[in-house]
């Protein structure tokens, strides 16, 4: 086994508020989340609508789960549906992480989600007393102050407390994993999709190097996990020993962004071309937009395309790449038109996806003699960027997002893809 982290005496916490989307709900409702029957519902009017959270009674009771759809949940009279509302979820959020820095400094906080966080607690005791004196304090202030539960799992470090925490301490409330539990709690989960930080992709390929377990990895040869991923294969080996050498404090900076992506999961299946299109070109505008206000440009467009689980799923991904970076809306539409042309099998499209990558600083884009309205477009968007960074999203769109298929206007009062509190329809 590899040698141990260099701070092992450190104490990180991995704070989960269990059900927060239910819970916070109920609250607002004057219900119980850990006795009632509650199901957050993207849109009460949409027969087809996504479970976003469901409470523990609606998961035992009734089978219902998050990603359930409306329709398959039973006219019950114990049931308690609700739909989102975003910002009253975050505002929640953000009192909650200053809850949690009443006990620590701010740099000691990472927030992970938006019903998730990390901790360091590490040297607090001479504060509060021991970790898990600490915890027990804020879990109590935390149920008195919003009436929210909460678990906990601890670890030398982030690896370890997300895993005591997902593995363990989201059944018992809470959970202390060291580096000497791992090779009996850590070594035996499978699949390897329980696993943070193993997707399904990672899995299948470990599986066909003869890999179904935690232990299974932690006893490969490192290099034969090298030669077939890379720096990740020495991650997972590292990992796989309970071992993760980031840094909590410097988790907050963030690094300058790699690409602008805009992804949309649609209301309805899109069957019609034209249809398709009309959203593609409000995803471009987006993707443009983003770009714009990072002042940088891409060379090369990235498009996927997922579709409906009603034709057994499926889509397609690809990228293309062009000679002068851009961040001119109807340039990243041309591009994802052509992919579109080659690659769309005219199956129904549930979820669409737009990024701009191998990114440059704007001021490195040429005015090509050849285009003499190039320097007009570009000024044309930024006015365009200005007057919705005023006015708001809807102040001026594209003619076709007022049509049926268009999703920028119902969009536009959302917040991460639901309701705000006083939001209009999400139709």
């Amino acid at each position: 086994m590899p040698a141990e982290s260099s701070s092992p005496e450190r104490v990180i916490a991995c704070l989960d508020m269990r059900s927060f989307y239910a819970s916070c709900a109920a609250v607002e409702h004057r219900l119980d989340p850990l006795t009632d029957a509650i199901a957050v519902v993207a849109n009460l009017d949409r027969n087809g609508s996504v479970v976003l959270a469901a409470s523990p009674k609606m998961k035992q009771k009734f089978g219902i789960r998050t990603g359930s759809r409306l329709y398959e949940i039973p006219g019950d009279p114990e049931i308690y549906l609700i739909e989102p509302k975003m910002d009253f979820f975050l505002a929640v959020s953000m009192e909650i992480t200053k809850l949690i820095g009443e006990y620590v400094p701010k740099s000691a906080i990472h927030v992970y989600s938006v019903d998730e966080c990390f901790i360091d607690l590490t040297g607090t005791e001479k504060l509060w007393g021991p970790p898990e004196e600490t915890i027990r304090r804020i879990q109590d202030d935390l149920y008195r102050q919003f009436q929210l539960p909460s678990a906990v799992g601890v670890g030398p470090n982030m690896l370890l407390a997300k895993l005591s925490l997902d593995l363990e301490a989201k059944k018992t409330g809470f959970a202390w994993w060291r580096l000497e539990d791992v090779p009996e709690k850590l070594w035996p989960v499978s699949p390897l999709s329980e696993m943070w930080g193993i997707g399904p992709r990672m899995e299948r390929n470990l599986n066909l190097m003869g890999m179904f377990s935690v232990g299974d990895i932690a006893r490969c040869d490192l290099r034969r996990l090298e030669d077939k991923f890379g720096i990740m294969g020495h991650q997972l080996y590292q990992h796989a020993h309970g071992l993760d050498f980031s840094d909590l404090t410097k988790q907050h900076i963030q690094e300058e962004a790699v690409s602008y992506c805009k992804g949309q999961m649609l209301y309805r299946d899109y069957i019609k071309e034209e249809d398709i299109l009309i959203v593609l070109l409000e995803i471009c505008e987006e993707v443009a937009r983003r770009a714009r206000e990072g002042r940088k440009a891409g060379r090369t467009i990235h498009l996927s395309m997922g579709y409906s689980k009603n034709v057994y799923g499926g889509g397609f991904s690809r990228s293309m790449s062009v000679d002068e970076a851009t961040n001119e809306t109807m340039a990243i539409y041309r591009v994802c038109r052509k992919l579109f042309d080659l690659h769309y099998s005219g199956k129904p499209v549930r979820n669409i996806s737009v990024s701009i990558s191998n990114l440059e600083d704007e001021t490195s884009m040429q005015l090509s003699l050849f285009e003499a309205h190039k320097w007009r477009k570009r000024k044309l968007g930024a006015v365009m960027d200005e007057i919705r960074r005023k006015y708001g999203a809807t102040a001026i769109l594209r003619a076709v997002s007022y049509t049926p298929a268009g999703t920028a206007v119902s969009r536009a009062g959302l917040i991460g893809g639901h309701k705000k509190q006083k939001g209009g329809d999400a139709s």
